[in-house]
């Protein structure tokens, strides 16, 4: 009997077996994925049609039925208690901090969710966890953390930016890191046209005005300035800087960008974008210049005194990408002598600001509470890409979104 039958033989065994013993509350999920394990490796080809018909591994972790009725799932099993799952940590559950509710519905239907007060509190748990789910950049990784988790196989970072975690010190590990860069894309793109065009019709001080019981008339001198036909600058043209373009097109503003490798023409010309080798040349020419880079050492404070005296007093600077890729210092300098025209962040160095920060007391700047990623869509979908990249890892499969350590 050939490899493929005999893997056939086993598996279906397995299952008659299982409808044997289903309804006498007796569970043998470990059994059925030993059975299951060679057939993957015999045959990839037939172990997508078990996976197709429901009969295979992700049927009972799933709780999804094939034909027959042949259940897999270990809510059945009674004696079981919970489905065997493996473990994910999390920082908490609801609150200002922790990950919202209706999200981890989602989690648990892949994963035993795991908090860091229970684990914390039993250390029977550490060998379950094989996952971290960081979210809003928590639970904080560190050499401690790591050194307590022997089975942790990935950490699905929930967003794009993971400056905040150690990638070499993970990696010394043995542990994959994710991030999430398809999900955030959109919202991240709106933020920053919502911060040009308020920034450029001022809309934030209008609206003082306009509550101010103060206010007695509205000034025919209080003027802004047009976005349509201007001049954008984007420097860091990856997924979300090239839907930034697509948005300006509609404006029928003039596209400049640069980054560290070159669009396609193709793709350049579906957005009318002109690509700038030197990030001088951008500078110079644009009214609002975009920030759209990863933080790294490279990028680091890449926008600083030097650069701000480029730019034209009559520009923008808009920063939706982490705070330390912008000199503050510097910036604060620029905005109050007028180097250049206003600016508008959704992100600063820390966050928040100290309450005293001079940034906060310059009336030519927008601050926002790094909300690029803060809607109801984008936080879902963060969550579903964290988790089809930590099944993909701990399914011994390619992450869909992995990031290598620099």
């Amino acid at each position: 009997m050939s490899t493929l039958r005999c893997c056939r033989h086993i598996v279906f065994k397995h299952l008659k077996l299982w409808n044997f013993l289903r309804d006498r509350n007796f569970c043998f999920v470990q059994s059925l994925h030993s059975a299951a394990a060679p057939v993957q490796s015999a045959d990839r080809s037939w172990f997508k049609w078990a996976k197709n018909d429901k009969t295979s591994v992700h049927g009972y972790q799933t709780g999804q039925k094939g034909s027959g009725e042949i259940g897999l799932s270990v809510y059945k099993a009674k004696n079981m208690g919970e489905k065997e799952l493996p473990g994910i940590l999390v920082f908490d559950i609801g609150g200002a901090f922790g990950v919202p509710e209706s999200h981890v519905e989602f989690l648990k239907k892949h994963f035993n969710v795991i908090t860091i007060k229970e684990f914390h509190n039993s250390k029977v748990l550490h060998e379950k966890i094989k996952s971290i789910f960081v979210f809003e950049r928590r639970p904080l990784i560190d050499k401690e953390l790591l050194e307590m988790l022997p089975n942790l196989k990935v950490i699905g970072n929930s967003g794009v930016g993971v400056n905040h975690l150690d990638l070499k010190l993970i990696s010394s590990f043995g542990v994959k890191v994710t991030n999430t860069p398809h999900a955030v894309s959109d919202s991240t793109a709106d933020i920053g046209m919502a911060l040009m065009l308020a920034s450029a019709r001022r809309l934030v001080e209008g609206c003082c005005i306009a509550t101010s019981p103060d206010t007695t008339h509205f000034a025919v001198d209080w003027l802004g300035v047009e976005v349509t036909r201007a001049t954008l600058g984007i420097i860091g043209m990856g997924s979300i800087g090239y839907k930034v373009a697509k948005r300006a097109k509609a404006f029928d503003m003039n596209i400049l960008y640069h980054n560290r490798n070159r669009r396609k023409e193709e793709e350049e010309q579906t957005v009318c974008a002109i690509y700038c080798k030197n990030m001088e040349d951008l500078l110079r020419q644009s009214d609002f210049v975009m920030l759209v880079v990863n933080l790294t050492p490279e990028t680091h404070r890449l926008i600083g005194k030097r650069e701000l005296a480029m730019m034209k007093p009559t520009a923008t600077l808009i920063n939706i990408c982490r705070g330390a890729v912008v000199d503050q210092d510097a910036l604060v300098d620029a905005l109050q002598n007028r180097v250049i025209r206003a600016a508008a962040l959704d992100v600063t160095e820390p966050e928040p600001l100290p309450r005293d920060h001079s940034l906060l007391q310059l009336k030519n700047v927008i601050i926002t509470p790094h909300i690029g990623t803060a809607t109801v869509q984008a936080l879902r979908m963060m969550t579903e890409e964290a988790v089809e990249n930590i099944l993909a890892v701990l399914s011994d499969l390619p992450a869909p979104s992995e990031v290598n350590p620099q």
